[in-house]
């Protein structure tokens, strides 16, 4: 328990003994003001209730605390705030508190499947697969160190349509080529080839408009159009050169993916494919419909009717048999539930995809699932550059694996500049180059409201002060060369009087966990970011204000070298949520 959670148990104590109020919780601020004091209480709260002015709430509020616990060493009174200076030996509690507990980890007896990236095998992975899979894997790290048991799983869309088109253009004009001939990664081998198809069906399209054929007649009697389609329907029939094909650019792809998720330093426990699951769920069509839960039309087609819950109608089987998203996603849901002993699954997709949802869990809930009510969508806002949004179709997307070396690069150039790394050998160079650059990229992704559409500047991410990744991995490393310098290991100390700085230090080391719990139940690694973001803030004032190395006082040197010590571990798990790593030097 930290102070604050203490101040806030003995004032319900105070308010109940002294006002017989039950169920008050006043603000409890750490106070930043020049007023003195280490907590300010806010007791507005109480003015309406006891017909009182805020000043002499506030005293009376002062003085029970100090005659009835042992917690104030002084307390004043400003325009009704409730300034209390805490008794140092609370603060000394506290912090071997802070540092005993740091490794455990209360277990919750309940599994979380959190899924995450999910791509589409005709293309690489871009700039909003990176904020899809940073945001999942951080989720999934920040409920594991909240205690729970986490699966990480993707389902990846390797089907389809879309998957055809590529296939068909590197039949018509890849000429046999190969990733390892042409030395190019086999998911932007695949998806070069995406981009042909596109161009090549609109000159068909153009083509046939010229001889007056309307547009979207056009798109439907393209040949490449048509031609896919029946690629398609060979695939579904099992025809075994398409399916080899199939297997063999998949097979590209995969493996390029993997390469990117290894720099991008994110896994995976479970991978489904769509290829496996797109049959799911059409024997829940007629558990729906015997449950009249679900209604035929005339033409055969099934649907839900979810009017009644502010929705519309929604098709779940077409009228030749054929099953649609909806139906595979409430297959694949009741198998996960089946195949898992999991009390809640997460699904990481954009925000473009709430509707599709609100829809998915209203069915299955409908259909009498009772974990449906456990079943959260984590929407997130679109993440463009300062030059705009991206088109797949049209090749302009911002490739991942391109963004990550452009960060890399940055890293090294701006490094160099302050000349940072001197000493080091080539090798040790190169990782920190790649920690750095992944640490920008990945800090000011996270550090945004998930909700939020976000703007990446690459330029403003790498800056080594600010609100940034450089900037608290530099911190980091300040205190190990900190630690080294003094050749530290952990001793006790004997009592001693802290300063504001150091309070200061030791109320945000103890909100750890505090902010862990908030950011497992928001979903929300912005909360952890922004935490740490305030520790190190907090730390260097501390750092720039006090002497360390210089004192003559051991015990004093020995209590500043442990808080460091303790800031630098609390960094460094901060940053292991967000799926960063740390460097010892800068």
């Amino acid at each position: 328990m930290n102070i604050k959670n203490i101040i806030e148990e003995k004032l319900s104590e105070i308010i109940l003994n002294v006002y017989q109020l039950k169920g008050i919780n006043l603000e409890i601020q750490e106070n930043k003001t020049e007023f003195e004091g280490d907590f300010t209480i806010v007791t507005f709260l109480l003015v309406k209730q006891l017909k009182k002015n805020p000043e002499s709430i506030g005293v009376e509020l002062g003085e029970a605390l100090t005659e009835q616990t042992d917690l104030l060493e002084s307390f004043n009174v400003v325009k009704g705030f409730l300034n209390v200076k805490i008794k140092n030996h609370f603060f000394i509690d506290n912090f071997s508190s802070v540092m005993n507990d740091f490794d455990t980890i209360e277990k919750k007896d309940s599994t979380v499947m959190v899924e995450y990236s999910s791509p589409n095998t005709n293309k690489p992975l871009h700039l909003g697969h990176i904020r899809n899979n940073l945001l999942g894997f951080s989720v999934a790290q920040i409920l594991k160190e909240d205690g729970y048991d986490v699966i990480k799983t993707q389902i990846i869309n390797d089907r389809g349509i879309h998957i055809c088109k590529s296939m068909l253009a590197w039949e018509k004009y890849g000429k046999g080529e190969t990733p390892d001939v042409l030395e190019t990664k086999g998911d932007k081998f695949v998806g070069n080839y995406y981009v042909k198809f596109d161009q090549e069906y609109k000159k068909e399209i153009a083509e046939l408009v010229s001889q007056g054929i309307e547009e979207e007649q056009a798109k439907k009697e393209a040949p490449l159009m048509k031609e896919a389609q029946k690629m398609l329907l060979d695939w579904e029939n099992g025809d075994e050169k398409v399916r080899s094909l199939w297997n063999e650019m998949n097979a590209w792809v995969y493996k390029g993916f993997n390469e990117t998720y290894s720099r991008l330093g994110v896994d995976f426990d479970q991978v489904q494919y769509e290829s496996n699951t797109y049959i799911l769920g059409k024997d829940l069509i007629q558990e729906g419909l015997n449950k009249g839960v679900l209604y035929q039309k005339e033409d055969g087609s099934v649907w839900c009717d979810l009017t009644d819950e502010g929705l519309d109608q929604k098709l779940l089987l077409r009228s030749d048999g054929t099953s649609v998203y909806m139906t595979q996603d409430l297959g694949t849901a009741v198998e996960r539930f089946k195949q898992n002993n999991i009390q809640k699954l997460i699904y990481t997709v954009g925000n473009e995809q709430d509707y599709h949802f609100q829809v998915l869990f209203k069915i299955l809930g409908k259909l009498g699932y009772s974990w449906a009510d456990q079943l959260y969508h984590l929407s997130y806002g679109m993440v463009e550059l300062p030059n705009g949004k991206m088109k797949s179709r049209e090749g302009t997307v911002v490739d991942a694996d391109d963004l990550m070396q452009e960060m890399y690069e940055a890293a090294k150039a701006k490094t160099q500049e302050l000349g940072k790394l001197e000493g080091l050998s080539d090798e040790e160079k190169h990782i920190s180059y790649e920690i750095i650059g992944q640490a920008a990229l990945k800090y000011f992704m996270l550090k945004v409201d998930p909700k939020k559409k976000m703007l990446f500047n690459p330029a403003e991410s790498i800056d080594f002060n600010g609100n940034t990744g450089p900037f608290i991995l530099y911190t980091y490393a300040r205190v190990q060369s900190l630690l080294n310098k003094a050749s530290y290991q952990y001793k006790a100390v004997a009592e001693i009087e802290f300063n504001q700085h150091e309070k200061e230090l030791i109320m945000l080391l103890s909100n750890y966990k505090e902010i862990v719990a908030r950011s497992a139940e928001l979903l929300s690694p912005a909360l952890i970011a922004n935490y740490v973001y305030d520790l190190v803030k907090s730390y260097n004032s501390f750092y720039q204000s006090n002497n360390i190395l210089k004192l003559e006082d051991e015990n004093l040197k020995q209590a500043r070298l442990n808080l460091s010590d303790l800031t630098a571990k609390t960094i460094k798990k901060c940053l292991h949520l967000l799926g960063i790593k740390t460097v010892n030097r800068m």
